[in-house]
């Protein structure tokens, strides 16, 4: 059994106030339809409804508890070494408008703040990304000119303050961070007051077009839009397939309890492998130093505890740090290009079918700058990012990567209390797993997705897709798409 200190769970979560919100039970209507009720999807909603457009929106677990909810919640426009690498590789009209599209996404989030009152421990910060390397202090002074062509302010200095050598730093100021649950509650708050309607624990399983869009939820509620958006990490649906446009990836994240507030000032990105994420926070009892660990794909490590004491490790000989507070997954997908694919997919065979994903883990303001420009699209304004995000653009063929599953066992013997392994009997693969009393549970091993078999994630207790990054819980039931369907029980 794998003991790992903390608390499982996002420390975000634990003082953000509570949304209650219901399940969809009827059949009803309006001008959109949001499935997903994270940053993008709010963001759209709440847009649409300043712009006095009806909007549902269908989150198939809780405001707040998902993908943005778990992230490390920067508002930033600095997004490690990426303003270069755009220039080159997609040209600088492009550079700009990401630059643009991520500048345009911070500044809504801090004025929705503002505007609607939303307490989330919202403060200015510096960003910076570091390295330990001499040899890569020419590439911070190249990001430093190419952000600032791109009407950004950035500057490269010597080194980051931080309590360890660091060889050089790129530096942001005038950033922000915030606590990321609490954000979306208060966004999910706004949609209401402003004529829109949240329902939470409806997950849709069903998305298809007759004379308007119609989504079935697994509650048998049914909605009628004009238009529909997929805004649920991986779409759950899509004219033009995303599963193999993108690579599904998880980090670990951790919360240490600190004594000194001021122990980090700013929030920190490592450039060098294995990277990692660092900024404070805040609970109920104190200050948090929250480190995200380096990124592997999801389902394909069998061992992701050990990714948890390695991050455990690095933190404690680095920082004066005390307990681990608390400690989480969570999980993004990376596109080849390093920008999301958002917008209408497929304007001729599915209008009004709008989608974002692959955020490369920049989602707070990739994220709000998908959702702006999917209302705007939607409430039939023109919008100068549709080319940088354009869902249905050219991508390598070879990017994505499939694997098997890592938790191949010969027997029930195998599993430990605790954890879980994958039996394979002829055709059949059955994910079994022990609780702590040391009872076993079972069920099917095959992702409803597209058949892949999961991976057991110690640290977690969740069955990970390896091939596109469904996450189950121990008992089958989905948490992350793009799987509809629980992995049904089955007998050992």
């Amino acid at each position: 059994m794998n003991v790992l200190p903390g608390t499982p769970g996002s420390c975000w979560l634990s003082t953000a106030p509570r949304a209650s919100y219901p399940a969809a039970e009827r059949s009803s209507h309006a001008h959109t339809v949001v499935i997903g009720g994270g940053i993008v999807g709010l963001t759209t909603a709440l847009r649409l409804c300043e712009a006095g457009s009806s909007v549902i929106v269908l989150e198939a677990l809780g405001i707040g508890g998902q993908v943005t909810g778990r992230s490390t919640a920067k508002i930033t426009t600095q997004h490690a070494l990426i303003y270069r690498h755009l220039m080159e590789t997609r040209g600088r009209e492009l550079a700009r408008a990401y630059a643009d599209a991520n500048r345009s996404g911070v500044t809504c989030i801090k004025d929705w703040i503002a505007l609607y009152d939303i307490a989330c421990d919202l403060e200015s910060k510096a960003a910076y990304a570091y390295t330990t390397s001499p040899a890569r202090s020419s590439e911070i002074r190249a990001e430093a000119d190419a952000a600032r062509e791109m009407g950004l302010e950035a500057e490269a200095i010597a080194s980051a303050p931080l309590p360890f050598e660091t060889a050089g730093a790129l530096l942001f100021p005038g950033q922000a961070q915030f606590n990321p649950a609490s954000y979306l509650i208060g966004l999910a708050r706004a949609v209401v007051d402003r004529g829109g309607q949240v329902f939470e624990n409806s997950r849709a399983i069903l998305i298809e077009e007759a004379s308007r869009w119609r989504v079935v939820t697994d509650n048998g509620a049914t909605v009628h839009a004009e238009h529909v958006v997929v805004a649920t990490n991986m779409t759950v649906k899509s004219p033009v397939g995303m599963a193999n446009r993108t690579q599904p990836r998880s980090h670990v994240a951790m919360a240490f309890r600190a004594d000194d507030p001021n122990i980090l000032d700013g929030m920190f990105i490592g450039i060098d492998e294995p990277t990692h994420s660092l900024r404070m926070g805040r609970d109920a009892e104190g200050p948090l130093l929250v480190a995200l660990g380096p990124k592997f794909n999801t389902g394909q490590d069998g061992n992701v505890a050990a990714r948890f004491n390695d991050l455990e490790q690095w933190v404690t000989h680095r920082f004066p740090v005390r307990t681990v507070a608390w400690r989480w997954c969570n999980e993004d997908y990376d596109t080849a290009d390093r920008v999301a694919f958002a917008g209408t997919p497929d304007l001729e065979k599915a209008a009004g079918f709008h989608i974002a994903t692959g955020f490369n883990a920049w989602g707070i303001s990739n994220g709000t700058a998908a959702g702006i420009m999917i209302a705007d699209l939607i409430s039939g304004k023109s919008s100068p990012w549709t080319k940088l995000y354009d869902p249905a653009r050219r991508y390598p063929e070879d990017f994505h990567k499939n694997a098997d599953s890592q938790s191949i066992v010969g027997s029930v013997e195998d599993i430990a209390p605790g954890q879980g392994g994958v039996l394979v009997r002829g055709e059949e693969k059955v994910a079994a797993w022990r609780d702590d009393a040391g009872t076993l549970h079972a069920v099917s091993a095959t992702c409803t997705h597209k058949g892949c078999t999961v991976t057991w994630n110690n640290a977690d207790r969740t069955w990970d897709c390896p091939c596109h990054g469904s996450i189950f819980a121990a008992d089958g039931s989905v948490i992350h798409g793009p799987a509809r369907k629980p992995l049904p029980s089955a007998r050992l």
